[in-house]
């Protein structure tokens, strides 16, 4: 007898509980679709978009900063450990950096400017020394009717208007934009290398529990560590580069090997475009430089070569999976950034993706993120 009770109350029970699934599943049905939270949502995103390009001026100098803080921040500390105070040693290293930078801007302005000024020339003289091997009916009568309507306007009567130079006037226009943001990097980042651990003693305050205190600093000190790795790494990598192409096409005969080399070295920093756009400039410089077509192509050939094998085999094998990323998430951040911010934004792209990915590999819910821009 109290076995069939048993059973019947058994049954009773998984009849409510597959009532209670079925009112679930019917008022999960009937919900009506939210379009007032994605509408929400998606004006969420653009506010964020549009504040951070509205923004850019004060961002830029910020984001600069915080990235050459993580690269810097480990020879600082290097002379802490040599009774050197922070002060002192923060500002002995950014006088020695930046003026490192601006001797080799004063060294290599010269060079580049004539350079610079060469280029129009050199498409010129590159589409002459390709006429020979693309040559066509059709190009030849075109080039013939173009010298008729040159020869043809003497008689008319040219007025001649001066205008200021597309470069002048864009250095003229944002020179102090860019002096202000440069001065505001440099203070930053002094700031950010001599109170190195503040901000972490100011978390650990917060946090209530001993056991989120430990958690906090081992995530902050790893971000810290694997970003201060990816971008010594990326630099060192480049630099070598740089070193590689410049000594190869000075030995090659190629003029001034040395702006090559840093030329190399800077647009290496923006992956496959800069590639592309080294390889170009120095296909100028070289039909420039050299009457001999074939010989002109050897130095964009040698340095396509070196970049292959950096890009292959040199920057996987030093850097590891954990700091590669996806190549189409990189393109995809180049252009981005690059419409947000710019040429600064295409430098910074790759360096901001990266602290992202490696941001989101150290918190638990964002995992996902950091394994799909691997």
């Amino acid at each position: 007898m109290e076995s069939n009770i048993d059973v019947s109350n058994d049954a009773h029970e998984a009849e409510e509980v597959e009532a209670r699934a079925r009112l679930r599943v019917a008022a999960l049905s009937q919900r009506p679709f939210d379009v007032r939270s994605i509408a929400l949502t998606g004006l969420f995103i653009l506010a964020v978009f549009y504040t951070i390009y509205f923004m850019r001026s004060i961002l830029l100098p910020m984001v600069l900063a915080l990235l050459l803080s993580y690269l810097l921040r480990p020879i600082v500390r290097g002379l802490a450990r040599l009774k050197i105070p922070l002060p002192v040693s923060a500002a002995l290293l950014l006088i020695g950096f930046f003026g490192l930078i601006g001797y080799g801007i004063s060294a290599l302005a010269t060079p580049t400017a004539g350079w610079l000024a060469k280029a129009p020339a050199g498409f010129t003289e590159l589409q002459r020394k390709l006429l020979p091997v693309k040559k066509s009916v059709a190009q030849v009568t075109q080039a013939t009717g173009e010298i008729e309507k040159l020869t043809s306007t003497n008689a008319e009567t040219k007025t001649i208007e001066v205008k200021r130079h597309p470069i002048t006037e864009t250095l003229f226009v944002h020179t102090p934009e860019f002096v202000a943001s440069a001065a505001l990097s440099l203070i930053l980042l002094y700031f950010l290398l001599v109170y190195d651990q503040t901000f972490i003693a100011k978390l650990v305050k917060l946090l209530p529990t001993l056991s989120d205190k430990k958690a906090a600093v081992g995530i902050a000190h790893d971000i810290e560590s694997q970003i201060s790795r990816y971008l010594f790494t990326i630099t060192a990598i480049n630099v070598c580069l740089g070193l590689a192409v410049g000594s190869a096409v000075g030995m090659l005969g190629l003029p001034n090997p040395v702006m090559w080399g840093v030329m190399v070295a800077l647009l290496n920093f923006v992956p496959y475009l800069g590639a592309l756009t080294g390889i170009v400039c120095m296909t100028i410089g070289a039909t420039l430089s050299f009457d001999s077509l074939g010989y002109a192509i050897v130095f964009p050939a040698v340095y396509l070569t070196l970049g292959v094998l950096e890009g292959s085999f040199v920057t996987p094998w030093v850097m590891g999976r954990s700091l590669t990323l996806n190549p189409v998430i990189i393109l995809l951040s180049l252009t981005f950034w690059g419409w947000m911010w710019g040429m600064v934004g295409i430098i910074l792209a790759v360096p901001v993706l990266a602290a992202f990915k490696i941001f989101c590999a150290h918190i638990k819910p964002m995992e996902p993120f950091a394994e799909f821009l691997s």
